[in-house]
């Protein structure tokens, strides 16, 4: 079976979506998925990938944060990671 991955990235300073957003997403040093957010801030199909570890990688319009990476374990099945982001703070969460 495999992993599929979906995102969304919001601008929390803006109180808004963060559409344009480049995300990528490694296994090892191997890039094997990129996707930009949309004007909702959503990539909704990321990636198809086989279970196991992952690197996602944001590239937000931010003041103070110009990536931001997060090291993932994808079992089977569906995970949404979202990113929050604002000029002072950001945060991800496992999403349904």
């Amino acid at each position: 079976m495999s992993a599929t991955l979906s995102t969304h990235v919001l601008d929390t300073g803006r109180g808004e979506p963060a559409g344009g957003v480049l995300v990528e997403l490694f296994r090892g040093e191997e890039l094997v998925a990129t996707g930009v957010t949309g004007t909702d801030g959503r990539i909704a199909e990321l990636a198809e990938v086989d279970p196991g570890p992952y690197r996602l990688v944001f590239h937000p319009e931010s003041e103070f944060f110009a990536r931001v990476e997060l090291d993932v374990a994808l079992g089977e099945g569906h995970f949404h990671i979202p990113l929050l982001v604002s000029p002072y703070s950001c945060t991800t969460y496992r999403g349904s």
